[in-house]
């Protein structure tokens, strides 16, 4: 089996696209800088915990 796991490649894909430098710039003009520092943490946060659950329900 070579490659990445599944849970690993779906983390990976969703935090590209959500935790991406054009998208931090854009909401940063929008939200306040500790406002967006909790955004950041609880989108990687929930990345990581999708991405191990995938992988433990795939196998």
């Amino acid at each position: 089996d070579k490659g990445m796991a599944l849970g690993t490649a779906l983390a990976l894909m969703m935090s590209i696209t959500a935790l991406s430098l054009p998208e931090m710039m854009i909401l940063r003009s929008v939200l306040k800088d500790k406002l967006l520092a909790v955004f950041i943490g609880i989108l990687a946060v929930s990345f990581v915990l999708v991405g191990l659950l995938f992988n433990a329900v795939a196998g």
